[in-house]
């Protein structure tokens, strides 16, 4: 911290950090922020413009009729609770009932019925899942007592969608970006330029080649590669000399451009018409049916004004914009070739992020077209058959197609969107609720669009331009893993704000290209960015508008579409910050808002792009006369897990990532309202502790008030050899008191529905036992009402609900006989598991479709054993490899034992030393009463930690005098002694054991069955049969093959060879030659099925004695 020297000079620690606490405060929910920002703008701008561009429907069968949206909203979610009494409910509500947290959306609509016009409103036309903590929820704007009232944890961070009960995450999905121009180099090393366009109403991609040196373009409504000037010259440009000069005048670029313009030569084609009709052959027809016929060169001029390049506006068909976009494609294409690079497609200013907001309003839009198409064939059909009533097209108006649509998209994650072309799995996620920080990983986590099969480093490395915005560490080990990374701490993606505003303030200019589209030309470009920066700092444009140069292509950037990474960094002028301490002051003292330093041009956003022409210093001593800006705080380099690693600069890398993968298994809290929640599966620690050695992160999420850990006493030494391997020893009297205790909270639930032919199911009381009158063991625990009680303990296969369904349950056929009395029989739900569990609650509801409901939560309560898995926070993961009483235990000279014995050559190889230095600072911090920081790039210096022990009387190394517990004798090194803070991680033996001797078998082939799940066998794969082949072990070989898997006695008739029947062959007519064997069971069926195809398999047999 020294570092902060002059500036921050008088200030503490703590001091320093409160300007960093405060710009996440204000930024509450700094890291799903984006989320709720885009669902918000979705629901209150976007889904009006999606009507706006969709309003009128018109019937062909009656010119009179119409009907026309005035106006969408989306209202706050309620259910229904009867026929047409509607409630306001609460999220936590939909998760216990397995409901969907939606809103009604309703329209007000004009339209005509007969010859009168009727204007309704409020008519709802379907419902949308809300967004948690949005604009429309009901958690918005409440303080934490409120929301708490409503039993949802204040601390949660929303974000997430409740459909069906479950938890469903839309994750931000990372696409190259649109509306550029890309060059880049096919496998053949071919260089092509390509930009996907897309607008509100169409998306298309448009790909320049070269082949053998002539320019073609290609789009998949041209039925094969057009050259480049036949479209120049469809487009207006009919002059030679007037194309050569849009592309560039210099000797190389004519050169390589000549031989296209022969091509032009040789189709005899020299005017517009010509080329129109030369490209009007080549149009891949539309089958569209109705509406009127176009000639085939009226179809050529639509297609290059309205699909080629569709984000280049052209107005009554004036090319001018197009020709030039095309021109400088061309060019980029040439100089590309020389010596230019071509474009970097995992470079992160190439990149855009989609978030909620804009995946559902492309969802919306598609159900919404459709929606009205449907409306409008209704009409087609009914207007001209009955003129005696009226048609009145409220009647036809469903809910259900909008509601199930948006449901099942984000229930499934299946986006398949009919007009995009678009067909995306895994969209959504189920939240993982195994610890806070598992909710928080999820939350920020990017997933990319690329095929897992590629075997690349590119978009696995680290992206230089990443720096700052993804987090380094995050990304999850192994082969087959897609890289996610954790966006970062403090970036925000900016939502999209319109182009138009920007392009006032640039009536006189560049080449400028702004969002896509080529503004004009301008000399100074220097001037113009000053200019420009100049302006977004005083506010007159939107703070998250980006410009920036890009010299070898000569352009100037101007970008302000949605989905850019932006980044706060504080303005430096002439040497100085221009935050400076009274600033600071203020804003812990709550004068001024982080929204203030925005528009007093005191901090300001930067994306990729523009980070790339600044100059930016880490550190104020590093601020030279170049600096352009100061970076806020280093430690926000890391995203959310890597931020709860204390010291993480003190550690190898791979150690980091370790641990950001396991800090999202660690058993905690899972937030304030756990006890209320019934999970299918929720891991509780019993008594979680916070952390000694604390960073800033932690702090910033809330994380020390839901922890998941515990601080153990830890004492580096090697004892007894059960732990070897990273095994850690644990202390018996340290678990008696409660360590690493954890509760395993699992649910069973079951429905009660109505069936069509008026049966139902029931639920039966528990069944007697005819002699003692009370009931059976499998009922025990049952209530009369055949439901369980809370407070019982359930054994393996004991009986949670009898219920009973009827046998029949579909509407019987007219005629037959109907049976007086439906027949039951029982599907009890029962509880299985290796252990007893006890009931902790049972709860008796109804869900959305008016079936009962009943959710029985189910508790264990397990202490550590051998074999489960325990992590520090430095991805030093390891099982307990012996429980040790205490007696045996060393203890040092206060007397203290130790929890957790930890073999010492866990360090060399790992080089985690940021473990050493957590140690030393949790036991100064103990000794002191304070908590130590370990913040990334800072954190409490080791000098002043040790200084703190030896004030205390203790070595500044950390080291105690131990005397051994089993000899009495003091033992001969000085022992690295003191508190680490340890995850107990999710993984536990007891629900990975597994062994069998007999048990169930499959039908088909009479082997057991596999998996732990089914009580399957252990297999004797095909590789282990081979090491049992060359060790020549042959009787082992059988038995386990055979004897032990599946024999079985066949008799064989020797003369034919084929399968006899209990003694009798049946090809032969006689007994004598039959003689019985033991083969495999699957042997068997092998030569049955390959007899079922005429193929005979036959059996040679001799004897033993010949």
């Amino acid at each position: 911290m020294e570092v902060l020297g002059g500036e921050f000079g008088d200030l503490t620690p703590q001091e320093l950090a409160a300007p960093v606490n405060t710009v996440a405060v204000s930024r509450v929910k700094g890291l799903v922020k984006q989320h709720i920002d885009s669902f918000n703008y979705f629901i209150n701008v976007e889904i009006k413009k999606i009507m706006k561009a969709n309003e009128k429907i018109t019937s062909d069968a009656d010119p009179m009729w119409y009907l026309k949206y005035l106006n969408i909203y989306v209202g706050m979610p309620d259910v229904e609770e009867s026929f047409n009494v509607t409630r306001p409910v609460s999220p936590h509500e939909c998760r216990l009932r397995d409901m969907t947290y939606s809103a009604p959306i309703t329209v007000d609509i004009e339209y005509t019925r007969g010859s009168q016009r009727i204007i309704r409103n409020a008519l709802p036309i379907g419902r949308m899942p809300i967004m948690l903590r949005s604009s429309n929820c009901v958690l918005t704007g409440k303080t934490p007592m409120e929301v708490s009232k409503l039993n949802e944890c204040p601390l949660d961070p929303g974000g997430y969608f409740i459909v069906k009960g479950q938890e469903k995450v839309i994750l931000i999905q990372e696409q190259l970006s649109k509306n550029r121009i890309i060059v880049e180099q096919d496998r053949k090393g071919a260089v092509g330029a390509s930009v996907t366009s897309s607008t509100h109403e169409k998306k298309s991609r448009t790909n320049m080649i070269v082949k053998q040196g002539r320019f073609y373009l290609k789009h998949n409504t041209l039925s094969e590669d057009a050259p480049i000037a036949i479209i120049f010259k469809g487009m207006g440009v009919e002059s030679d000399q007037e194309i050569v000069q849009m592309i560039g005048t210099e000797e190389h670029v004519m050169a390589s451009f000549a031989p296209s313009l022969e091509e032009c030569q040789k189709a005899q084609i020299f005017t517009q018409t010509q080329a129109l009709r030369y490209l009007g052959n080549k149009v891949r027809r539309q089958r569209m049916w109705g509406g009127p016929k176009k000639t085939k060169m009226e179809e050529a001029r639509e297609l290059l004004a309205s699909l080629i390049l569709t984000h280049v506006p052209v107005k009554e068909f004036n090319f001018r914009a197009k020709c030039i976009y095309l021109a400088v494609m061309v060019r980029r294409v040439i100089l590309a070739q020389g010596g230019n690079k071509v474009d970097d497609r995992d470079y992160y200013g190439n990149k855009r992020l989609e978030l909620a907001g804009q995946l559902l309003s492309l969802l919306f839009e598609d159900l919404f077209k459709k929606f009205n198409s449907e409306l409008k064939k209704i009409a087609d059909q009914i207007i001209p058959k009955q003129r005696a009533a009226q048609f009145d097209v409220v009647k036809h108006m469903r809910q259900d197609q909008i509601t199930n649509g948006m449901v099942n998209a984000i229930s499934t994650g299946n986006w398949s969107l009919k007009r995009f072309k678009m067909d995306r799995q895994g969209v959504t996620q189920v939240l993982s609720r195994l610890s806070f920080i598992s909710a928080l990983g999820m939350m920020t986590r990017i997933s990319s669009q690329f095929e897992k099969t590629r075997k690349v480093s590119g978009p696995r490395s680290l992206q230089p331009s990443q720096w700052g915005m993804l987090c380094p560490s995050d990304t999850p080990e192994g082969e087959v893993s897609e890289p996610q990374q954790l966006q970062l701490t403090f970036c925000h993606s900016c939502p999209y704000c319109h182009a138009l505003n920007i392009v006032r303030f640039l009536c006189a200019s560049v080449s400028v290209m702004c969002t896509g589209n080529i503004l004009g030309v301008i000399r100074d470009n220097r001037k113009l960015i000053s200019t420009f920066r100049l302006m977004r700092r005083a506010g007159f444009i939107t703070e998250f508008v980006s410009i920036s140069t890009n010299l070898t292509d000569r352009c100037v950037y101007i970008s302000s579409d949605g989905g850019r990474l932006c980044r706060p960094y504080i303005i430096v002028k002439r040497g100085q910050p221009m935050v400076k301490n009274k600033h600071i002051e203020d804003l812990s003292q709550g004068y001024r808002t982080f929204e203030d330093f925005l528009h007093e041009g005191l901090v300001e956003y930067l994306d990729v792009n523009e980070e790339n022409d600044c100059h930016i210093a880490l550190y104020e001593h590093m601020i030279s006369k170049d600096t352009t800006h100061l970076e806020i705080e280093p430690f926000t380099l890391l995203g959310v897990c890597a931020g709860l690693i204390p010291y993480p600069h003190h550690n190898q890398s791979p150690r980091n990532t370790y641990q950001c993968a396991m800090g999202k298994q660690a058993m905690g809290t899972i937030g304030y309202n756990q006890r209320n929640r019934i999970d299918t599966l929720m891991y509780l620690l019993a008594y979680p502790q916070r952390p000694m050695v604390t960073t800033k992160t932690i702090e910033l999420i809330d994380f020390e008030k839901l922890p998941a850990g515990q601080n153990a006493t830890v004492a580096v030494m090697s004892y007894s050899g059960y732990d070897i391997e990273d095994a850690l020893i644990l202390n018996k009297a340290s678990l008696d008191r409660g360590f690493g205790r954890c509760l395993v909270y699992k649910n069973a639930k079951c429905t009660l529905r109505r069936y069509t032919n008026q049966t139902f199911d029931k639920v039966m009381g528990p069944m007697l036992d005819a002699v003692t009158r009370k009931p059976i063991w499998r009922h025990s625990i049952l209530d009369a009402d055949g439901i369980c009680s809370p407070g019982e303990k359930v054994e393996n296969k004991q009986v949670l609900v009898n219920k009973s369904m009827p046998t029949v349950t579909q509407t019987p056929l007219e005629g037959s006989t109907q049976p007086g009395q439906p027949q039951y029989r029982d599907v009890p739900i029962s509880y299985k598991g290796s252990t007893d569990s006890y009931i902790e609650k049972v709860m008796i509801s109804s869900n959305a479709e008016d079936a009962f409901l009943i959710k029985i939560l189910l508790r264990q309560t397990r202490r550590p054993e051998i074999g489960d898995k325990f992590s520090s926070r430095h991805g030093q993961k390891g099982v307990c490899g012996l429980i040790v009483p205490q007696e045996d235990m060393p203890f040092c000279d206060t007397g203290i034992c130790p929890d957790i014995i930890m073999n010492p050559h866990g360090y060399p190889s790992r080089m985690t030393v940021g473990k050493l230095i957590e140690l030393l600072a949790g036991k100064a911090g103990v000794l002191d009463g304070r908590f130590h920081y370990g913040t990334a790039f800072g954190g409490s210096k080791v000098k002043d930690v040790c200084e703190d022990l030896i004030r205390y009387g203790y070595n500044y190394q950390g080291k105690d005098y131990v005397t051994s517990g089993i000899t009495g004798e003091p033992l001969e090194a000085y022992i690295y002694f003191g508190p680490v803070y340890y995850q107990k991680l999710k993984h536990m033996v007891l629900d990975k054991m597994h062994a069998r001797a007999r048990g169930p078998r499959a039908v088909l082939t009479r082997q057991p069955t596999e998996g732990r799940s089914r009580d399957g066998g252990l297999r004797l794969g095909e590789m282990e049969r081979d090491c049992l082949i060359g060790y020549g072990a042959s009787m082992l070989l059988l038995e386990r093959l055979m004897i032990s898997s599946d024999a079985f006695e066949v008799d064989v008739c020797g003369q034919c060879g084929l399968l006899g029947y209990s003694g009798w062959c049946h090809y032969c007519k006689s007994s004598c030659h039959v003689s019985s064997l033991r083969i495999p069971y699957a042997c068997k069926l092998l030569f049955q099925e390959l007899q079922s195809m005429n193929i005979i398999p036959r059996l040679k047999l001799s004897r033993y004695n010949d």
